[in-house]
């Protein structure tokens, strides 16, 4: 048998028989279903902070509700997004995904509604636990259903989950000021949780078999593996500098000179480089046997943006922003690798919840120490030196995680088991 035959042979006996077996209908309904799912992801996150004052003064939530309801989503990730695997078995995953856009969808529907703080933090919490299912078991999904298509199928979800934060945060203001009522424009997001869960009601009766219970994964066995470790650590080190940028970025710069309008439309331009880094970079991604060249080509750009602000923030502003904004396409390869260093669905499904349940908790800390830099020393540079640090140990984990290696592999050498043969990664 030649060598290319070989490949071919090796990698068929890795795609799920899941997805040869589903009618065409039902494939396209499921490639629906990823991306209304992920355009629903994060409006319950970023739909509150642009009305976030309004919010509060009307519900008389105090500062201390305020800082617990900005600090929801780090907390429901990393709770959720651990119990999704678990979760998963018991439901079945097309079940699963049901029940997350069901509970996003009350959750954003009644919160618009209620008077109580802590009645609006407990559905915030509702609406965010359904998120987090989804960002876990989305890739998974990818992974099973579209094994040949998972360049494709990762550039229509991580660009739903762009859009969808983008129109969440450019919206909210313009749909309160039009209707005079935050809570309307709170509440019409849960309209794109009822028409993501159509085409997945429709699929249910397609639902996957229940895998192997010997063959899943635990965190343990995850966290065990160097792959597992570098997997948390990428994703953590990169929410954390998405979060410091997201929530610092117009306050620096406007404390650095530039006016309010100019600072906002800076955020608002970081925020939409994060539509043209997904659709092209999951593609690119998947063709590469090797990622380590975007790790560096990220890192690079962050250090360009970070240099930029350090020695002339405002000066530059446009260039360090795009250059930031690129830097932050790393978000894309932590998703994309969970399918490029898994075999399997059920591996990419624990890579996932691993690493994004981890990693978003360590990365709600970054905000939090960023900002208690600023207050000790009164500037921007060692808040900065901060980001610094993050980027280079992102960039260290990524040179690690972007080499050709598989979670299974891994797995089954800790259990002293012998490892398959290295097999290209699934294009």
């Amino acid at each position: 048998m030649s060598t290319r035959s070989a490949s071919r042979t090796a990698g068929a006996t890795s795609r799920p028989e899941t997805s040869d077996r589903l009618p065409t209908a039902a494939l396209l309904l499921l490639a629906a279903g990823i991306a209304l799912a992920a355009l629903n992801l994060r409006t319950a996150i970023t739909s509150v902070g642009p009305v976030l004052g309004e919010v509060t003064a009307d519900l008389g939530m105090s500062a201390v509700g305020a800082g617990v309801l900005t600090t929801l989503p780090v907390l429901c990730f990393a709770l959720f997004g651990g119990l999704t695997p678990v979760l998963a078995r018991r439901l079945g995953q097309h079940r699963l995904v049901v029940v997350a856009l069901a509970a996003l969808t009350v959750g954003l529907a009644a919160r618009a509604v209620v008077s109580e703080p802590l009645a609006f933090l407990a559905l915030s919490a509702l609406a965010l636990a359904g998120g987090a299912i989804g960002n876990v078991i989305l890739p998974g999904l990818v992974k099973q259903h579209f094994p040949d298509r998972v360049g494709l199928m990762t550039t229509v979800y991580t660009t739903g989950l762009a859009l969808g934060t983008t129109i969440a945060a450019a919206a909210t203001v313009p749909v309160q000021q039009a209707t005079g009522e935050w809570r309307i424009a709170l509440g019409a997001y849960a309209l794109l949780g009822v028409a993501a869960a159509v085409p997945w009601l429709l699929v249910l009766r397609h639902e996957p078999a229940p895998g192997d219970p010997a063959q899943a994964l635990g965190f343990r066995q995850v966290l065990r593996t160097g792959i597992g470790l570098q997997s948390v650590l990428y994703f953590g080190t990169q929410s954390s500098v998405a979060y410091i940028l997201f929530g610092w970025y117009a306050e620096m710069l406007r404390d650095q000179g530039m006016g309010a309008q100019g600072a906002g439309l800076a955020l608002s331009y970081l925020s939409l480089l994060g539509v043209p880094a997904s659709l092209l970079l999951p593609t690119l991604l998947t063709r590469t046997r090797d990622q380590r060249p975007f790790v560096a080509f990220f890192a690079l750009a962050y250090l360009g943006g970070l240099a930029g602000l350090w020695f002339a923030p405002v000066a530059g502003v446009w260039l360090w922003t795009t250059l930031l904004g690129t830097g932050m396409g790393s978000f894309v390869f932590a998703l994309t690798s969970f399918a490029l260093r898994t075999r399997t669905a059920a591996g990419t499904a624990a890579l996932s919840a691993s690493s994004q349940s981890l990693g978003y908790l360590a990365g709600g800390a970054g905000p939090f120490l960023f900002g208690l830099l600023y207050e000790l020393t009164g500037g921007w540079h060692a808040p900065l030196l901060l980001v610094l640090f993050l980027v280079l140990v992102n960039a260290g984990a990524g040179a690690l995680l972007g080499r050709p290696r598989y979670l299974e592999d891994a797995v089954a050498a800790g259990r002293g088991q012998p490892g398959s043969q290295s097999r290209r990664p699934i294009r």
